[in-house]
């Protein structure tokens, strides 16, 4: 039980997410509608270096299937939305050209 104190006051959740992890997963959610975004896009949104988001961030949500790195940038899989506890858009281009 201690351990998990410890990980609450780290703001760590069930998954092993820590903060910037959730400010990276609900960025894509909230203001790229699920993706794709780019990753220079994301870094300057997060006030964190490429290199950071690439070789930190990125890496633990991909192994657990939360995002995928796809050519036309990130993507929140359906496992993202789930843990967010948010619904995925009908399509990511509704409203586009609105």
């Amino acid at each position: 039980m201690a351990a998990d104190g410890a990980l609450n006051r780290l703001e760590v959740d069930k998954l092993g997410l820590d903060a910037m992890d959730r400010r990276y997963l609900m960025m894509i959610a909230d203001v790229y509608r699920g993706g794709p975004v780019g990753v220079e896009t994301l870094a300057a949104g997060l006030s964190e270096p490429r290199d950071t988001v690439e070789e930190v961030i990125e890496p633990y949500l991909i192994q657990l299937g939360l995002i995928a790195r796809t050519a036309r940038g990130r993507m929140l899989n359906a496992g993202g939305w789930k843990h967010l506890g948010l619904n995925p858009p009908a399509s990511s281009q509704d409203g586009l050209f609105d």
